[in-house]
């Protein structure tokens, strides 16, 4: 059975919380940052650069995240750290995706008791 990823409006409610809660873990570049999602969410999320970038591109400009050029890898690429306000942002985003998905199970409790057993 192949498993399905989630779509994009429910993504993008969650994008910067993912990015950010991966950017907590240390700097990362672009592809790793990509690479890093994608196992934590065990492939269920696979971001484009299309979307990550300018993702990017508009957490800096808010001042959650910071990047700078290196090439420690042998080759140059942008870096991106989470700032001090990003720190804050994270945990207030994830506090308040608690309470979020907490609501959701609730409001879903009476449908997956009318739901027939899996077979």
């Amino acid at each position: 059975m192949k498993t399905q990823r989630f779509g994009p409006d429910l993504l993008r409610g969650s994008l910067d919380l993912m990015v950010l809660s991966i950017l907590a873990g240390g700097s990362t570049y672009g592809y790793e940052l990509q690479q890093r999602l994608r196992d934590a969410s065990t492939n269920l999320v696979q971001i484009q650069a299309g979307t990550l970038y300018p993702l990017l591109h508009r957490l800096e400009t808010d001042g959650l995240i910071r990047s700078r050029w290196e090439s420690s890898t042998g080759r140059k690429r942008k870096w991106y750290d989470l700032t001090a306000a990003g720190k804050r942002r994270l945990t207030t985003q994830t506090q308040e995706w608690d309470r979020y998905v907490a609501c959701i199970q609730s409001v879903l409790a009476p449908v997956r008791a009318a739901l027939p057993e899996p077979a």
